[in-house]
Formats: C-alpha cells, structure tokens, sequence
C-alpha cells in the first residue's frame, strides 16, 4: 500500500467526438512510462471503448458496476494492460450506481495508485456528474472549432460548480495546416474561448488514431506520443515548453 493518495483526474468534453478516450488511454500510457501505477475507470456506461483500446477487450469478465453491486472481487474486475490497469464500464446501468456509491468505489483504490483516471462519457449527462464527482481535479478536452471549444467551456463550469475547480484544457486533434487555411480556431482563441487553463496541445496523428480503433499498443515517438509525455510531464510538475 501506498503512503500518498492518488491523485483522482476526470477527463471530459463537452461534444463527442473529440478523442477524449484516446487522449485517457495515451496519457495513462505516458504515465506508467515514467514509473507511475495507473487504475483507469471507463465511466461510459453501456458504450465503453478503453478496453478495446487498451487491447483488453477479450478479457472482461467483471466490470466496476460487478464491484458496486458485490458481484465480484476487485482484482476479477482489474485488467492488466501493457501500462495501466482498466476498470471496464458497465453494459447497462443501475439504481446502485450513485455518486455517493461511485465515489466509494474510486477512494477504495486511491491508496494504491499515483493516478486514477476517469475517463467521463462526453456531455453533460447523469454519467459525467458520476465521474466528476469522485474526481480532485479535471481535465477538458476539446478538438479546435467553435462548438467543442463552447461544449468544452460549459462542461468546465459545470466542473467548477460541483467543486472540482481549476480544471485544465487538452487542445486534441490541431493542425497547423487547418488554423492557416482558417478552418480551425488557433490556440489563443480556443483558449480564450474555453477560459481555461491549457495543460497541453495534441497535434493531429494518424498512427495514433489508428492504434486507439485496433488496441494496438500507443506509439510512443510520434507527435501525439510525444504530446502525451509532455501533458503527463506537466501534471508531474515539470515545466515543459509547449510545442506543436
């Protein structure tokens, strides 16, 4: 066991769409590459994605709502990945999965982890209120065009105002060659539009994208690899310059 608590981080978005799952599992990857242990909670209930992303998808047997319901054990429900350790979503939901259940559930596992992820449904919904509330801080992710940057802002007051406040921006997706044609918002004005702190910008990756959809292991040295090291850089308190 542990002597420091994990820190507990709810990543989420205001629009779907946006690569907000791919953006968990990359950052959970960079993570245990610096030697952190990892538990990452998918809390899209009935949609799950990160065990097929993480490449675990044939060995969920047991979910975190088996946990809440006293239908399992927690290490039936922990999945080793190449990195992290997955707590899959459930396929449907119940009456027992309350904030106040959810949060048990997470605290329960804070003392062996440096990091808990939990990688909230897109909107706000029953399900981003569920991960949010178990969370100390958060982080927002939001693809560079106007909608998502709105959706993005409005899903950080919603944050705030359930009391998990300095929530930090992830810019996903951007292209430099898009912001030059105008076709997307540059990284001041996403900023400016979101309001919120920006904590990293992942550049458009092909490769990456590819991986999330198959659960082949992340690619480390391409430019989103390498995004996701510098954002997991940041959160260990390194001051890392931003590059694109």
């Amino acid at each position: 066991m542990k002597t420091n608590l994990a820190k507990k981080i709810v990543v989420a978005s205001g629009k779907g769409g946006v690569g907000k799952s791919t953006l968990t599992a990359g950052l959970a990857g960079a993570l245990t590459g610096l030697g952190k242990s990892v538990l990452v909670i998918d809390c899209d209930i009935g949609l799950r994605s990160l065990d097929l992303m993480l490449g675990v998808r044939e060995m969920v047997v047991f979910d975190w709502g088996d946990l809440v319901l006293y239908r399992c054990e927690p290490q039936q429900a922990m999945l080793k990945t190449d990195g992290p350790v997955l707590l899959a979503a459930p396929l449907s939901n119940s009456d027992a999965f309350t904030r106040e259940n959810f949060r048990g559930l997470v605290k329960s596992f804070e003392n062996y982890f440096d990091y808990i992820l939990i990688d909230a449904p897109a909107g706000i919904t029953g399900g981003f209120r569920l991960a949010v509330g178990a969370a100390d801080t958060g982080i927002i992710v939001a693809t560079p065009d106007e909608v998502c940057v709105r959706g993005g802002g409005i899903a950080a007051d919603e944050m705030i105002e359930m009391g998990v406040f300095n929530p930090r921006l992830v810019i996903n997706r951007f292209s430099k060659k898009a912001v030059f044609r105008d076709r997307l918002l540059n990284i001041d004005d996403v900023i400016d539009a979101a309001g919120i702190q920006l904590i990293g910008v992942v550049p458009e990756d092909g490769e990456v994208a590819f991986c999330a959809t198959t659960g082949r292991p992340f690619p480390e040295n391409t430019p989103a690899g390498r995004a996701f090291k510098r954002i997991a850089g940041r959160l260990e308190g390194e001051s890392l310059p931003l590059k694109l």
